[in-house]
């Protein structure tokens, strides 16, 4: 069979790749099986220490984590937060549901040149700070049909990389990949919202840079950057929801995404 060229960013020692052929996720859809079946239709094979970064799109659906909007009746606390914000009473219903607190809300104006914006940026019940609790309408499949994060991404992540063992007998971590906005700065970036067998948070405090002088304040969100980097073949038209990075060095011994989040006690914006 002829090898097919996956879309990819490569240097020297790291190369990046995205998985063809993906159908539209369904629930109780097999993502293991999915991700297989696109390798063995380009001829390539997992190697040890490929890190697989899987967009969350496809985990939720695959979990049945789906709302559709029509059979939702919004509370009254929900009708007035969706009037405060400009958003559908049904959506903001759901936003509530998957949500510990609602850290701001209000609309957001162009200095008057475009309408007004409504934001609601909520602590999901995972300890995520992120808009709309992670509840998303695009690229759902159908209409009013929302998807919301995964009850637990890091066994979502887990549960994913032992399926992947079995299947290839190969050791490789995996990333769940989630888009969010960032304070104070404009535009999306993918981050981790679910890892396994990778470090997500990477120490070097106490250890020398390369003049020789002691770090003292040095954590790398090692998740973050490889997912930020896998969102650039994962675009929202592509229909690319799988990266294989490939040649990166990591630490394997990881507890999840749980430690990028903050403790409230280091939390100067709480």
């Amino acid at each position: 069979m002829a090898r097919r060229r996956f879309p990819q960013l490569s240097s020297e020692k790291v190369a990046l790749f995205a998985l063809e052929g993906i159908p539209e996720v369904k629930s109780g859809d097999c993502v293991v099986g999915l991700i297989t079946q696109s390798l063995e239709q380009s001829g390539e094979r997992v190697q040890n220490g490929d890190v697989f970064v899987i967009a969350q799109k496809i985990v939720s659906k695959s979990e049945a984590r789906a709302v559709n909007l029509r059979e939702v009746t919004p509370s009254a606390a929900a009708e007035e937060l969706a009037r405060e914000v400009d958003k559908d009473p049904r959506l903001v219903e759901v936003i509530l549901s998957e949500a510990r607190r609602v850290v701001r809300k209000g609309v957001v104006r162009d200095g008057g040149r475009e309408p007004g914006k409504g934001r609601l940026i909520t602590e999901t019940a995972s300890g995520m700070i992120m808009a709309n609790s992670g509840v998303d309408l695009s690229n759902t499949g159908g209409d009013d049909i929302a998807t919301l994060l995964p009850v637990d991404s890091d066994a979502s992540a887990d549960s994913i990389s032992s399926k992947l063992r079995e299947a290839t007998g190969v050791r490789s971590a995996v990333i769940i990949s989630d888009t969010a906005g960032r304070p104070w700065r404009e535009g999306l970036v993918d981050i981790a919202i679910g890892c396994s067998g990778i470090k997500a948070l990477e120490d070097y405090r106490g250890k020398s840079d390369m003049r020789g002088a002691t770090l003292v304040a040095t954590e790398m969100a090692v998740a973050d950057q490889i997912a930020a980097a896998a969102g650039i073949l994962m675009e929202k038209d592509s229909g690319l929801p799988v990266v294989v990075v490939r040649g990166l060095e990591f630490n394997p011994e990881g507890i999840g995404a749980g430690e990028l989040l903050r403790k409230p006690s280091e939390d100067l914006f709480r």
